[in-house]
């Protein structure tokens, strides 16, 4: 089972002017890449692939010779990383390439030659050792090493591994459990507890329009310009490491209690466009939960199940059955027209959810029966044109 780790790196003075080397080299192949597939589509309607691309390289290091103080191979992978760019966007995955900018994220990647051991971590093309802060012990075979920089000139090493572990067989459903997301209570389940929304961002809101004002006040290129964006980049940093923390715990528990977990299959993407919403949906990071819930769930052979986004999981009463179509955003507590019972909109919403995802897998839960569509009423209040 290949698993990824993420160490802390601290590389001397030396290790550090190479490594921005291998950031820049790769970082202006991909660029150059982009640009040569870019004008040879539009002006000869001809696709260049990777290889082709990577057959250029060789004249092109004779051509800029301090491309030879980088790792070759690390070169190749900008190339393969362009490539997947272009599939994901035409399968309508992701927007199209755009050009690397030194200022965000930098990294690089080494397939092969890599080595840690209680000395530190071993690259092609570096000397000495980079010291490594092993704070999780892996055992298995090194597949690749990811470089990478953060904004705040942090250099982190992410270890993918292949490890002898056999992924276990999906456990029988005996413990389900039903999740709503939402931004009041982050995840609501069919049991009835509620988790908090820790609301990170909007925490630091505040401090963080101060800092961007700042920066946005300072002579562009200045240094003190870079420092008060690099005080901005600590703080988003603090307020990613909070959320990341607080939804890997979540995440790690709920897959250790359940053997089978119903979540709803929300388009996030189609959800930001509401300005009113969106900054409050991001700070969630339901995306990356259900990322989480989905792997960890793998690990342990726990059931995911994902229910369809048109479900009607918040106006269809948990008890009965029956929908109410007047149920608006603001009504947390609602009453059944047809049965009476007074329903908390959450916690009944992830009921039905676990309803919904129990059905997917086969398994009917005793007394409980949908009202199903009609044709009836759909046409109601509608003007009906005869010529």
């Amino acid at each position: 089972m290949l698993k990824g780790f993420k160490y802390r790196i601290y590389p001397t003075e030396s290790q550090t002017e190479l490594l921005n080397k291998h950031f820049g080299a790769v970082r202006f192949i991909y660029n150059l890449a982009l640009e040569t597939k870019l004008l040879a589509y539009n002006g000869n309607k001809v696709n260049l692939t990777r290889f082709d691309l990577q057959a250029q390289l060789i004249e092109l290091k004779k051509e800029c010779p301090w491309l030879t103080e980088v790792n070759s191979q690390s070169l190749q992978s900008a190339l393969m990383y362009l490539d997947r760019a272009f599939i994901a966007f035409f399968k309508g995955k992701a927007k199209f390439p755009t050009f690397h900018k030194k200022r965000n994220r930098q990294s690089f990647q080494c397939p092969q030659k890599v080595k840690v051991d209680k000395k530190g971590l071993w690259l092609p093309k570096f000397k000495e050792p980079i010291s490594i802060v092993l704070h999780r012990p892996f055992h298995g075979k090194i597949k690749t090493v990811t470089i990478s920089k953060t904004p705040t000139d942090k250099y982190f090493a992410s270890i993918l591994v292949d490890m002898p572990i056999v992924i276990p067989a999906k456990q029988p459903i005996n413990n389900p459990v039903g999740i709503d997301l939402g931004i009041k209570s982050f995840i609501v389940t069919s049991e009835g507890v509620k988790f908090d929304n820790p609301k990170y961002l909007q925490r630091s809101i505040d401090r963080l329009k101060i800092l961007q004002r700042r920066a946005s006040k300072k002579v562009k290129g200045s240094h003190n310009r870079k420092k008060a964006n690099k005080q901005v980049a600590v703080l988003y940093e603090k307020v990613t490491n909070q959320r990341n923390d607080f939804l890997h715990k979540l995440s790690d528990a709920i897959t250790k209690q359940f053997d089978t977990i119903c979540i709803e299959n929300l388009q996030v993407a189609n959800m930001v466009k509401n300005h009113h919403l969106a900054r409050a949906i991001t700070d969630c990071g339901w995306s990356l939960f259900t990322d989480m819930l989905e792997y960890k769930s793998e690990w342990r052979g726990v059931n995911l199940i994902r229910i369809g986004t048109f479900d009607p999981s918040t106006k269809l009463c948990s008890v009965c059955g029956s929908i109410n179509k007047e149920l608006t955003l603001a009504d947390r507590v609602w009453t059944c027209s047809d049965c009476g019972t007074v329903l908390d909109r959450d916690v009944n919403a992830a009921v039905n959810i676990l309803n919904f995802g129990l059905r997917i897998a086969g398994v009917e839960r005793p007394g409980v029966r949908p009202e199903l569509p009609t044709m009836v009423g759909t046409m109601k209040g509608e003007k009906i044109i005869t010529s």
